[in-house]
């Protein structure tokens, strides 16, 4: 946050103040044990020398890593019920969250399959309410959720299914639909 605010790191004496300790020697054991951790990095015993691991540019650095809760299941296939677990989170890249209050949600189904959305994957929300066209949402349907492209249509919506086997879903006015989110990111664990 010190990064963020000011475009340079806080000194060890800042970091006492700032979470009250009387001693800087408190501070330095902490980030002694952070660097052993390899969360930061510290150039030589130079005043403002911390630098957080995989940033260099603090706060708003796409590569900064952010907590999201992932808030369960979304259909790739049949709408269902989204489950809501806030009990497990994932860390990813500010770049790849986009907007503040992104999440995330694990895929069931498989008609998102040829856009290399697989059974298993997370997939990365930035909450929006519109999307343009050809763009993967989290769509909310009378049913329940799930994951499609988006393409307005005239009057209607369809959510087409990026497998060449299933038929999309059309939207006409008088139904329940609102998007909950856009598709920034898949995340798949190999093995």
């Amino acid at each position: 946050q010190y990064v963020g605010w000011n475009g340079y790191a806080p000194t060890v004496r800042e970091i006492a103040e700032h979470l009250t300790f009387r001693s800087t020697n408190t501070v330095d054991y902490h980030l002694k044990a952070l660097e052993k951790k390899g969360f930061i990095r510290r150039r030589g015993n130079f005043a403002r020398a911390i630098e957080l691991v995989g940033t260099t540019k603090g706060a708003n650095d796409p590569h900064q890593l952010v907590r999201v809760p992932i808030h369960g299941l979304i259909a790739a296939g049949e709408p269902i019920q989204m489950i809501d677990d806030r009990d497990e989170w994932c860390h990813i890249s500010a770049g790849m969250a986009g907007a503040p209050g992104a999440y995330a949600l694990r895929v069931r189904g498989n008609s998102m399959i040829d856009e290399h959305i697989c059974p298993g994957d997370l997939v990365i929300i930035e909450p929006r309410a519109r999307a343009r066209d050809g763009e993967i949402v989290v769509a909310l349907l009378a049913d329940g959720v799930t994951l499609k492209k988006f393409y307005h249509e005239g009057k209607q919506i369809r959510l087409q299914p990026a497998n060449a086997t299933m038929k999309p879903i059309y939207v006409t006015p008088d139904q329940d639909f609102a998007i909950q989110g856009i598709l920034r990111g898949v995340i798949r664990q190999v093995a």
